[in-house]
């Protein structure tokens, strides 16, 4: 490091402030720490020596600018600044010039309780306007799907499909072999107590085809599919490949949004029939060990008493499901701007508002089946 340093003394009644070196952004805070520490207001006069200073950055150029207009607004205060270094005065005037000032910085203004509610409120109810206007692109181009299905881009929903199901396969199999095997245990806890062991084929049969298996599906698409369509739209926002395809005359909504919206819609029913087999599994061992249910016994309680509109009501579900987590994802991924941190943000609200409306979609869905009596 160059050599530099500050002599603080009293000549002739007055304070001397003699700057030798140096005076750049990186001894500024050492300096800046000694001055604080006197006391202006005892001192008739202060003196800026300059004399030996051999270089003045901009900021150390700032720095003596405001310790001469602080010391300036002491109105019984004399200040005198010595320099004879042309480079030196040449900075400082410089900065004088353009009379650069640090202002205070306001304190933001305190949001009342009824105007925040307002305030969220309204950015809410203009969010809901944008997710409206990219539904009804979406329909737009699922009607332009049905009048010319020549342009389906069949290639591309058979890679979405392999990418959003095929490999979903076993986090959905052993997730929902678990979920049958709790739901199971916990059910044969109390069906022992009063003796109804066979009952929990009814407990288990509709409580998983009509509601857990639909359920546990969507939300693990949601976490695993919906997410990687956000970061997926998202990354491709940021490295505007989706504006480099619309130069060249390709729409990402059909080349990129339709494909993974067909593919979740086709695949997710087919998830939520694993889903179902693997659950009942898990519940028919739980059955064996606990309830010494055997396997043919319990198979042949639940062709029985387990109704098949119960399974058609589980796999119903799965289209409206998916269509919502893969809108939700996708219009997620095209809210992305430009930085990798917004890539992480909607991600996060993507899987969040995703399972948040699956699990409103089948709330409808169970009040709507209850009263028609389905």
């Amino acid at each position: 490091m160059h050599y530099s340093s500050l002599d603080i003394r009293h000549i002739d009644n007055r304070l001397s402030l003699k700057f030798r070196g140096e005076l750049t952004l990186y001894n500024l805070a050492k300096y800046q720490k000694d001055i604080d520490k006197l006391d202006f207001d005892k001192e008739h006069g202060v003196v800026l020596d300059l004399s030996q200073l051999t270089f003045l950055d901009t900021a150390g150029s700032i720095f003596l600018y405001n310790l001469k207009k602080k010391l300036q607004s002491n109105s019984s205060l004399h200040v005198d600044l010595l320099c004879d270094n042309s480079e030196v005065i040449d900075m400082l005037e410089l900065v004088m010039a353009q009379k650069i000032k640090f202002k205070d910085i306001l304190q933001p203004r305190k949001v009342g309780f009824l105007e925040n509610i307002g305030r969220i409120a309204y950015q809410n109810y203009l969010l809901f306007l944008s997710f409206m206007v990219f539904i009804g692109e979406l329909f737009a181009h699922k009607m332009y799907y049905l009048v010319s299905p020549k342009n389906i881009r069949f290639k591309e929903i058979a890679f979405e499909i392999n990418e959003s199901a095929i490999k979903a396969f076993g986090i959905v199999a052993l997730t929902s072999f678990l979920i049958g095997l709790v739901v199971a245990y916990q059910s044969a806890h109390q069906l022992k107590m009063y003796g109804a062991n066979i009952f929990i084929v009814e407990v288990l049969g509709i409580s998983v085809l009509r509601e857990l298996s639909p359920l546990i599906t969507a939300i693990v698409i949601a976490g695993r599919s919906g997410s990687a369509f956000t970061a997926q739209i998202g990354a491709m926002k940021i490295t505007q490949e989706l504006d480099a395809m619309q130069t060249m005359g390709f729409d990402p909504y059909r080349f990129l949004v339709m494909p993974k919206i067909v593919a979740l819609m086709i695949t997710l029913p087919i998830l939520i029939f694993v889903s179902d087999v693997m659950a009942i599994m898990g519940g028919m061992v739980v059955a064996n060990l606990e309830l010494n249910i055997t396997t043919n016994l319990f198979l042949d309680r639940f062709s029985d008493v387990v109704a098949l509109k119960h399974f058609f009501v589980g796999i119903a579900k799965g289209p409206f499901f998916a269509f919502l987590i893969a809108a939700i994802g996708i219009y997620r991924g095209m809210q992305v701007r430009d930085d990798t941190q917004s890539i992480g943000f909607n991600t996060t609200k993507s899987v969040v508002e995703s399972i948040f409306a699956v699990i409103i979609c089948d709330a409808v869905f169970s009040i709507a089946f209850t009263n028609l009596g389905i």
